[in-house]
């Protein structure tokens, strides 16, 4: 990313090797039991194409339907097992690294925050995804 002075970064350690992790952060059928900041929340809809140019959409919304939000952008770089680069639907970058240490991964996730919401409320949202994925992960 170009301007990384105004992006959040958010890491995890995953007590998991990194081929395992990159599975369960990529494959649909598992993003949607982990792709959820918080308890009341679901992610009822998932869609991954894992390539350069490949779409993605997750849709996530309170269990009781008050709030939600589509995640939906394209795919600029893989490198299957250490890096994942993409652009959302409004513009902005992410990057996701996985860098493994024998039997653990940790997963570095840096994107460029939206202005609408508060920097503190996206860097809360973001880590309690990674909280979520880790006890996913490390529980399979």
């Amino acid at each position: 990313m170009e301007n990384q002075s105004n992006s959040i970064t958010a890491e995890i350690k995953i007590e998991k090797p990194v081929d395992c992790v990159w599975q369960l952060w990529t494959t649909p059928a598992d993003i949607v039991h982990w792709n959820i900041p918080f308890d009341d929340w679901h992610s009822p809809k998932v869609e991954n194409d894992l390539k350069v140019s490949g779409k993605f959409f997750f849709r996530m919304e309170k269990k009781d339907g008050s709030e939600g939000f589509d995640h939906y952008g394209t795919y600029d770089k893989i490198v299957k097992n250490q890096l994942i680069e993409y652009t959302v639907s409004d513009g902005r970058k992410s990057v996701i690294k996985f860098i493994s240490d024998a039997d653990t991964t940790l997963v570095v996730e840096t994107f460029e925050p939206e202005r609408e919401t508060p920097v503190e409320i996206q860097k809360d949202f973001c880590y309690s995804g990674l909280k979520k994925f880790k006890r996913y992960s490390e529980s399979k």
